[in-house]
């Protein structure tokens, strides 16, 4: 919007989509509109128009148009107190038929069909601001690693062996040879690790092979990933967690708080530090006799999804808090590689609004230790690779991952991931 206040009575380029079209007796308006900006072009109707005129007559909604002329400064005028007086009008491309959705109007329309017609349905103003929002996000929470020393890394994602978790994974065709989709960087951010790397993190796409149909889960994810060398114990990971997002609510709070309150209808709060802690026990304790809830058989020694809302509920009932991290989890329900202290992985999961956004961890990082618990895991051959790692050395070390499409929709208070990520992938639907 500033940059267009500072270029007022000058002779512009405007580049967008037509989004309204209104042809009176003795005047033309076109709205045209671009990422930043939607603008309104004023055409008389007269000899000395003529040409335009023709062209506006001609034009249909959502093509896309060129527009040279002076941007005046107009309070009369409802859109941004702007309006632009066009010299000349090119016409880049057109729309040929009727839509098929109407993008501005998302709750009349079933959401796989919005997928079937993503590139239309991210036309939206609320689309774009969403991605811009969760851009600038991602991109705080870069800064921060950045601005502490942190190495960016890119890790592979075909990998040779089902290291993880075996049925969970997707099988390639490599040359003559078969080959697995990675479903997390966990094995190679320890690698650097091992690598003296210190303090690295990767944003990238990562692959889940289970046939999920919940609301928080997809096939196709962006984990944002963070590893860091000579932790003490898995409380350091816990602390960096809690001041990164400090510092990115803070920037998203900055640029975007009045939008998303706007046109989300829910507030950025910026969390008081340190975030509660609470052991998977009391929080047992605590669900069955404030809230008459009991974890399942199969679940027990970890938590679901009732469970995870009703520790949020928790979480801000008794400390006003949005964010609550909890510990002390089975080691039936944890991966291998974290460390344990008489028999309890030393690793916690960070609740946001009654949903896990981050598992973390202090990570076994001496070879014996690592390689018996492989064994009992029954992965000791399919990751002979990755215990090499820590043969010859490796500092104690720590992490987490998080899914940005899933901290974008609880951000947001959106209801489902589908609706944060660019294009969704899930166990139905792999197009467009």
């Amino acid at each position: 919007m500033k940059k267009y206040e500072n270029l007022f009575n000058q002779e512009i380029e405007f580049h967008g989509f037509v989004d309204n079209i209104r042809n009176l007796q003795y005047v033309q308006f076109l709205i045209v509109r671009n990422e930043v900006i939607k603008l309104q072009v004023t055409i008389e109707k007269n000899e000395e128009n003529k040409e335009l005129n023709e062209i506006i007559s001609n034009l249909s909604v959502e093509s896309t148009v060129i527009i040279y002329g002076k941007l005046m400064e107009n309070p009369k005028v409802k859109l941004n107190g702007m309006e632009l007086i066009p010299k000349s009008i090119v016409i880049t491309s057109k729309n040929l038929e009727d839509l098929p959705i109407n993008f501005n109007d998302p709750d009349t329309i079933n959401l796989d069909t919005r997928l079937d017609y993503r590139f239309l349905d991210l036309r939206s103003e609320k689309n774009l601001l969403l991605f811009k929002i969760k851009s600038a996000f991602i991109k705080a929470l870069r800064n921060y690693l950045e601005n502490n020393d942190y190495t960016e890394i890119h890790t592979p994602k075909l990998i040779k062996t089902a290291s993880e978790s075996g049925s969970s994974v997707f099988e390639v065709n490599y040359y003559d040879d078969k080959a697995y989709l990675a479903q997390s960087p966990q094995f190679y951010k320890q690698m650097a690790m091992s690598a003296g790397f210190g303090k690295v993190f990767e944003i990238a796409p990562v692959f889940r092979a289970e046939k999920s149909y919940t609301s928080r889960h997809a096939t196709e994810i962006t984990m944002f990933d963070l590893e860091k060398s000579y932790i003490n114990s898995y409380e350091d990971i816990m602390e960096i967690k809690e001041s990164m997002f400090v510092y990115a609510l803070k920037e998203i709070k900055e640029k975007y708080g009045s939008d998303i309150k706007k046109v989300f209808d829910t507030e950025v709060i910026i969390p008081k530090t340190p975030f509660p802690r609470i052991k998977l026990k009391d929080l047992y304790k605590v669900l069955n006799e404030k809230y008459n809830y009991t974890i399942p058989g199969e679940d027990d020694g970890d938590l679901n999804a009732e469970g995870e809302r009703l520790a949020g509920q928790y979480a801000m009932e008794e400390y006003d808090s949005e964010f609550i991290f909890i510990t002390d989890y089975s080691a039936k329900k944890r991966a291998f590689y974290h460390m344990r202290k008489d028999g309890v992985p030393q690793g916690f999961d960070l609740i946001w609004k009654g949903v896990e956004i981050t598992t973390g961890a202090q990570r076994e990082h001496r070879y014996e230790e690592l390689k018996s618990q492989a064994k009992e895991a029954g992965l000791d051959k399919d990751v002979e690779f990755y215990l090499d790692f820590f043969k010859h050395g490796c500092p104690p070390h720590g992490g987490f991952g998080m899914g940005v499409d899933r901290i974008t929709m609880i951000l947001l208070n959106i209801s489902t991931v589908k609706e944060t990520m660019f294009i969704f992938r899930g166990p139905n639907r792999l197009s467009p």
